[in-house]
């Protein structure tokens, strides 16, 4: 079985967007406090890849039988039509996989104003106020008044 790593055509992207080599995305991904969005992003990479393997196999296999130099005795329309179910599937998995990940990848901020995460020991921490509580009914707004 496959740990994940076949090679996708979204590879580079993400080395560019989140900074890194996959081996070391992968190294992120699993460490405390990792980035939801590259977490996701992995593993919508692991399925993209799959998908796409399983193009290249229904192609390849299509692409066999249809040689020119096949025994034409082994060529089977059951068969071709199957592969081709097989490849619209694959193809539309493709397509989805692509598209969530490009929707992940739209809604991350820009490297420029990515926040990034402090260890929990320098986080800052939220004292309690020392100002009285605010009077009952005054709701806290502001009354604007128009005339």
């Amino acid at each position: 079985m496959s740990d994940g790593r076949q090679p996708s055509s979204q590879d580079a992207r993400l080395e560019g967007v989140f900074g890194g080599p996959l081996d070391d995305l992968h190294e992120r991904a699993v460490r405390p406090g990792a980035s939801p969005a590259l977490v996701r992003a992995l593993e919508l990479r692991v399925f993209l890849a799959l998908a796409e393997a399983q193009v290249v196999r229904v192609r390849d296999r299509v692409h066999a039988a249809m040689a020119p130099d096949a025994e034409l005795d082994s060529l089977s329309s059951d068969a071709l039509r199957f592969d081709a179910e097989w490849l619209v599937a694959a193809l539309a998995a493709r397509s989805g996989y692509r598209t969530a990940l490009d929707k992940l990848l739209a809604a991350m901020p820009p490297p420029a104003v990515r926040p990034l995460a402090a260890p929990a020991a320098v986080r800052p921490t939220v004292a309690s106020s020392n100002l009285p509580p605010a009077p009952a009914g005054a709701g806290g707004g502001v009354a604007v008044r128009r005339g």
